[in-house]
């Protein structure tokens, strides 16, 4: 089977409040304990590619102890692809990982747009979480419309990210900006479990939908495991 790709924010700060961010790391390794177990490769890349600054280094979380302190895990997190280097028929799908710092490059990059729509195109499946939706934003089909336009779509919701006191530091406030991009967000409670599926595109609100979108992105790849 292709692998899937696990794309990672390359920003490290929270706009001009200077404070540290990245891709959160339960995010990347709840789905990927999921694909693991399912036999389903993953290959990792980041917006500029190299080691991609880490945000939600929690330890005590038992999954993300076990990749963090697995050395071929970190080795292969810190020599990332460059995501415009990558070759999407590679790919059986194109994971965007959480995490703050994707709300400044996510939605900015060309590859992005690029790869997501060739994976797209391809029949592949699209997924992401949090605020890895942010990398759907400008993300246009080849008719010219937003792939995420009359599409189900669960991301960090404006109230969220109210609740983290973030409103007023992130570029924009990413379920109302993908509503205006003509999703049809389906948003749950604040912190609760909560995926959408709409075809080929699995996204999730929060980090407590890692693992689930995970599990819906195996059931699409894999449907005999479902």
């Amino acid at each position: 089977m292709k692998p899937v790709l696990f794309v990672m924010t390359s920003h490290g700060t929270q706009g001009e409040s200077g404070e540290p961010t990245g891709f959160y790391l339960s995010e990347v390794t709840h789905p990927l304990a999921v694909l693991d177990e399912a036999g389903i490769p993953v290959e990792f890349a980041s917006i500029q590619g190299g080691e991609p600054p880490v945000d939600g280094l929690d330890l005590d979380d038992q999954t993300n102890a076990r990749y963090w302190n697995d050395a071929q895990f970190r080795a292969a997190i810190a020599q990332s692809k460059a995501l415009a280097d990558i070759d999407a028929s590679a790919y059986s799908g194109i994971f965007f990982a959480g995490g703050h710092g994707a709300m400044w490059d996510f939605p900015t990059s060309a590859a992005v747009t690029a790869k997501t729509r060739d994976v797209w195109n391809a029949g592949g499946v699209v997924g992401a979480v949090c605020h890895g939706p942010a990398a759907l934003v400008n993300v246009t089909l080849d008719d010219g419309s937003y792939l995420v336009a009359g599409r189900k779509v669960a991301a960090f919701t404006d109230a969220e990210e109210e609740a983290v006191g973030l409103t007023q530091v992130v570029p924009f406030l990413l379920s109302s900006t993908l509503a205006q991009r003509g999703a049809d967000m389906q948003p749950g409670a604040e912190w609760t479990r909560t995926v959408a599926v709409d075809g080929k595109l699995v996204t999730g609100q929060n980090p407590q939908s890692a693992t689930a979108v995970g599990e819906a992105m195996r059931d699409l790849l894999k449907p005999t495991q479902s």
